[in-house]
């Protein structure tokens, strides 16, 4: 009787590891989710051992009481997309890179919260899911941007199939995300990876950026220098830059890509607020920085790619 007992026990931590093992995560019902690569990633991908997984342990902290999915071993990139309820074709569409230090990501903090933001607004949201870990920041590796501009390139190719406005296609990343949405506005012009299809001929340039506690934008073992890697040009999208002062991340991430930008002349706004820290999300608290949607909502506005 112990003996079979014991085995049981065996056959259910067995059972159990491996469904959260393979688990990892996946959308709500009703949401389109592709793989963005149909015949594998580019070749000289970095290795990715192990199933994709929710890393998250009960000893994480939480944001606003709520706990978020740490999404680890990522091998398979996807986007998943996420349409308005009452959709008036064709409308803008924002693809949203979370954060995770290239190492995990915070898939529903940074990725469908925001989707569920957006639509609610009557924007069409394009979560991507991008491989990690090590898979950036660029040129460390350029796993990260190459599915970034993937992406991009296949939401204007299925533009007219999920009623978007090609021409009105922006990013918004935050933390790593937010340097990957960097990235793609100024590396744009050339793809990282052999075409694959018609997608690829497609332009990958946002039209326009939101840039949400970036990192790897300043350097902090060269003294806050600015990130060499990381030149806008004059075609450089407009973008709307927030973080806190007091991110441990560092606020010169946000105030030397500002700088970059309106030295080569792309409308740029730019919100520092005094206290918040780093990694909030969506997730409103007491501290004023958590009501940046707002800001973003009326800069659309103001830009032109919301119509009254």
């Amino acid at each position: 009787m112990r003996t079979r007992f014991v085995l049981f026990l065996v056959a259910l931590f067995t059972a159990t590891t491996s469904f959260a093992q393979q688990s990892g995560w996946q959308p709500a019902t009703g949401h389109t989710q592709i793989p963005i690569w149909p015949n594998g990633t580019p070749a000289g991908s970095p290795a990715i051992s192990g199933a994709e997984v929710d890393t998250t342990t009960p000893k994480m902290p939480l944001v606003a009481g709520k706990a978020l999915v740490h999404l680890g071993n990522v091998s398979v990139p996807t986007i998943t997309v996420y349409k308005p309820a009452k959709q008036k074709s064709p409308v803008p569409a924002v693809v949203i890179f979370p954060g995770g230090g290239y190492q995990i990501l915070a898939i529903d903090l940074e990725g469908s919260e925001v989707c569920d933001w957006l639509n609610a607004k009557g924007i069409a949201c394009v979560l991507l899911k991008y491989r990690v870990p090590d898979t950036g920041p660029y040129p460390k590796s350029s796993a990260a941007l190459q599915d970034a501009q993937r992406a991009v390139g296949l939401v204007r190719q299925h533009a007219a199939e999920w009623g978007i406005d090609p021409k009105r296609v922006g990013v918004l990343g935050f933390s790593a995300g937010a340097h990957l949405a960097a990235a793609l506005s100024t590396h744009f012009d050339k793809r990282l990876y052999e075409a694959v299809d018609a997608a690829d001929h497609l332009s990958c340039r946002p039209d326009f950026a939101v840039i949400v506690y970036p990192g790897y934008l300043a350097l902090a073992e060269q003294g806050m220098k600015t990130n060499p890697d990381i030149n806008p040009s004059a075609h450089t999208p407009p973008t709307i830059i927030v973080q806190a002062e007091d991110d441990p991340v560092h606020v010169e991430n946000a105030t030397n890509y500002f700088l970059q930008l309106k030295q080569v002349g792309v409308p740029a706004e730019l919100h520092i607020y005094a206290e918040g820290g780093h990694g909030y999300g969506l997730r409103r608290t007491a501290l004023p920085v958590t009501a940046w949607p707002e800001l973003v909502e009326t800069w659309l506005h103001t830009i032109g790619i919301v119509h009254p």
